[in-house]
């Protein structure tokens, strides 16, 4: 029975990614910070699924957090799902530095750390897979929001190139998702238009399918793909501004 540890485990994507593998039949690994969250959603998901679940309570953003991860990857996983992230609220340069490097321990240290711990057995099995995700925010000029998950991108990118052909490493790229996100981040989301809305187990599907077929970026959706295929054509000043616009 193959073995998936997905960080941000108990809401939004990381949730929807612990009920499609469950119902796969993978072992499940879940890490959040939230521990009686953890041991709630582990009971749900052994109860529905009748799959061997594991909690692993870490804090990403701390090396204890990080460390701990880390050694469980050592023991070995055949898929590993970075999907721990949070958006901060306000603006660059207006966010707090603290809350900004916080961001990028999360979403590119980690990233960078639990792949490298759990690269060594898979190459040693010569099989596994690796799903960053990143956002459709990696493509435009946001902040150090879209900065980071921009990295994300590029990161797995050159990762897919180097740990051979039966090691996968993919960048996961959602655009709007209904989860947790933007409450979290007291971001007002009321004026985003509804066809611009995703729903989690979609983009989980749409992202495990990509993932199989060997894809390096997968961008869920036919609209979003039209939206980054646009955006490239966008000189970065235009985009720039237009992104600024939109902030406001």
């Amino acid at each position: 029975m193959p073995t998936a540890l997905i960080t941000g485990a108990t809401a939004g994507l990381g949730a929807a990614f612990a009920r499609h593998l469950a119902a796969e039949a993978y072992s499940l690994v879940l890490v959040a910070r939230d521990e009686l969250r953890l041991a709630k959603t582990a009971d749900q998901l052994k109860l529905r699924y009748g799959v061997s679940v594991e909690v692993l309570p870490a804090d990403l953003s701390t090396e204890e957090g990080l460390a701990r991860v880390e050694s469980r990857l050592r023991e070995g996983v055949d898929l590993l799902v970075n999907n721990a992230g949070f958006g901060n609220a306000g603006h660059f340069p207006d966010v707090p530095v603290a809350n900004e490097v916080r961001m990028l321990k999360v979403h590119c240290e980690a990233v960078l750390r639990l792949t490298l711990a759990a690269l060594p057995g898979m190459r040693e099995r010569d099989r596994g897979a690796i799903v960053n995700v990143a956002s459709v925010a990696a493509f435009f000029t946001r902040g150090t929001y879209s900065a980071s998950k921009a990295w994300v991108v590029n990161f797995s990118e050159s990762a897919a190139t180097t740990v051979g052909p039966r090691i996968r490493v993919m960048a996961l790229c959602p655009g709007f998702v209904r989860t947790e996100f933007h409450q979290r981040a007291s971001m007002d989301s009321s004026g985003i238009p509804w066809f611009l809305w995703l729903k989690a187990d979609d983009v989980v599907r749409a992202a495990m399918r990509d993932l199989a077929v060997g894809r390096r970026v997968s961008i869920p959706g036919l609209r979003y793909k039209l939206i980054v295929a646009i955006g490239r054509l966008v000189p970065r000043g235009l985009q720039a501004m237009v992104s600024q616009r939109i902030g406001r």
